[in-house]
């Protein structure tokens, strides 16, 4: 089974899904299996982080924004593609960085994350953009 899942971004940051993806797997009836998860975009990442302080979220952001700053940043004078914006080039960087996809086991109809983890779309382009999430489920229908 599979769904898109429609994230609406207002801009750099995390956005958490988990919900978004509990809902669907509930509805999907599975109890057991793997959940892949999967960004259709290059300037954008998943990622699984801690979701019970906000200064995590903040912190990330704050890291890969000073790990890699805007094109029109002087170290950042040897990029090439940068006619989308000084955000473009390091949005593409950030997303090589990390993750793509992620999976994530499914029991009793779960998703098997840790007490603080939550999934997080990590956006890296500074204008607000719809990003899709491709959920593929496989496993045992109850």
């Amino acid at each position: 089974m599979q769904e898109i899942i429609t994230v609406e971004t207002q801009g750099q940051g995390l956005y958490e899904i988990t919900r978004d993806v509990a809902a669907w797997l509930s509805r999907a009836k599975v109890e057991t299996g793997l959940l892949t998860l999967f960004i259709r975009h290059s300037s954008a990442s998943l990622l699984i982080q801690e979701n019970a302080d906000p200064d995590v979220q903040h912190d990330l952001h704050a890291f890969f924004g000073r790990l890699v700053p805007p094109s029109d940043t002087p170290r950042m004078a040897y990029l090439r593609h940068t006619n989308e914006g000084p955000d473009d080039m390091p949005a593409h960087i950030k997303a090589a960085m990390m993750p793509v996809s992620l999976s994530v086991p499914v029991a009793e109809g779960r998703m098997m994350l840790g007490t603080w983890q939550g999934i997080y779309v990590f956006e890296h382009r500074d204008r607000p953009r719809r990003r899709e999430v491709v959920a593929h489920l496989q496993g045992a229908r109850s």
